[in-house]
């Protein structure tokens, strides 16, 4: 039987070799992150936390979103929350989560705290989002099924041996880290479509925060909690498959898998939105558009005619028919109930049909065009195929200059890219 536990975390303590596509990946994911916590600062849900962290004091140890500074686990706790407001962030579809948004806040509060440059910040990212994927494929999707959000789960191991990491811990700490994260990693799919799913970030975050300064202070927990008998797995329907969880660790780093979203809506929508790309939908020439999709997305988003700009973001057929009119899907703020009150968008959107497809995998969608001049133009996409190195960084860094302005963003992927000490990326949270 594999220790799940032990290989974790001799990988999370041990020496780090990657490539440079891993490298850059691990990047665009940090700015990707920066772009849309900067984005998400006026969000309800950023606010509520920002104010209760703010009204509590504390020592300023590390920056916040929007301004102001706080604790090490309460920064994690708001900065979580805030770069998962507006749900833009990168997806891991092996994961079935959201993986920067646990571990970074964590990997940034503890490397501003202890002055650290942004290799040491980049690598303990790496490390913590690999770990969480790791973790999430164990889990597995019985522990999905059953009602967790494995952002929350999955992503608070994520956020443990990355703050462990940044404090140096060996490979007999970060297992300790581990099994005390147990007992603190949780997150329900209850709180989706509410300001309890961002949240569940920032207590992954801040969950992440507390297990490595609590074991870095003495704290001697069962560091066996991750599995076995009354383990975190065993009680929480994981499924506990190690050893395809564990395949080519530290070799293999499925960080460069990870899905970044170019649409501001829910995930299921985007296969069909870049379809669309390739194909010429813009009005008047349209007459119908048809799309297939996987049957899961069909209770996900599928609403047929919303009347909010919230509702639309969980819509096939208001954002194709936005996208051809020439609304520009990557930016939150064409979201709007104005939008979906138009009747150019409304007259459209009526001519778009959604057929589930049981053939087509959870990534992909196929899209039927029928023109006006009788031509039926066809396209599929899927968001698992390979994108280049090039192409990934024009789109993630295009993403942020839309978000923050190109400014901002030229800015922060420059830091990255050249080195420079932690304090100053975290300065530009701020905004």
């Amino acid at each position: 039987m594999t220790d799940f536990t032990t290989s974790l975390a001799g990988f999370a303590a041990g020496p780090v070799t990657t490539t440079l596509q891993t490298r850059v990946v691990t990047s665009l994911s940090v700015l990707d992150w920066v772009a849309v916590g900067r984005a998400g600062v006026d969000e309800p849900v950023s606010k509520t936390v920002r104010n209760l962290v703010l009204d509590e004091a504390g020592a300023e140890q590390a920056h916040l979103f929007g301004g102001g500074a706080a604790p090490l686990r309460a920064a994690a706790l708001v900065n979580g929350t805030v770069s998962h407001a507006l749900d833009y962030d990168d997806t891991h579809f092996a994961h079935i989560g959201h993986p920067s948004v646990a571990i970074l806040p964590a990997a940034l509060a503890l490397s501003e705290w202890d002055d650290r440059i942004l290799v040491d910040l980049l690598e303990a990212a790496l490390v913590g989002i690999e770990v969480s994927i790791r973790v999430g494929l164990w889990l597995g999707r019985d522990h999905y099924q059953a009602g967790f959000h494995q952002t929350a789960t999955a992503g608070a191991f994520g956020a443990a041996v990355a703050a462990g990491r940044i404090l140096r811990f060996d490979a007999a700490a970060m297992r300790k880290t581990l099994g005390l994260t147990a007992t603190r990693a949780a997150g329900l799919k209850a709180q989706f479509g509410t300001m309890g799913k961002p949240y569940n970030a920032g207590l992954a975050a801040s969950a992440g925060v507390e297990a490595a300064l609590l074991v870095a202070k003495g704290f001697e927990p069962n560091m066996n909690a991750l599995e076995g008998q009354y383990g975190f797995g065993a009680t929480h329907e994981g499924e506990g498959d190690a050893e395809t969880a564990l395949a080519g660790l530290g070799e293999e780093w499925l960080i460069d898998s990870v899905s970044h979203k170019f649409h501001a809506c829910c995930h299921g929508l985007h296969a069909a939105l870049e379809a669309a790309r390739d194909l010429d939908i813009a009005e008047p020439e349209v007459a119908e558009i048809r799309i297939k999709t996987h049957p899961r997305w069909m209770t996900v988003c599928n609403q047929m005619s919303p009347t909010t700009g919230l509702g639309a973001k969980f819509s096939y057929r208001t954002v194709v028919a936005m996208q051809a009119l020439g609304h520009d899907t990557a930016l939150p703020v064409n979201y709007t109930d104005k939008t979906c009150a138009d009747p150019r968008l409304i007259s459209l959107r009526d001519r778009v049909t959604v057929q589930a497809d049981d053939t087509l995998s959870e990534t992909q969608a196929h899209l039927t065009l029928l023109r006006r001049d009788g031509a039926r133009p066809e396209a599929t996409h899927d968001l698992l195929a390979p994108m280049t190195l090039s192409d990934r960084e024009d789109r993630v860094r295009g993403k942020a200059s839309k978000l923050i302005g190109s400014e901002e963003a030229d800015a922060v992927w420059s830091m990255l890219r050249t080195g420079g000490h932690t304090r100053d990326l975290a300065a530009l949270l701020a905004g």
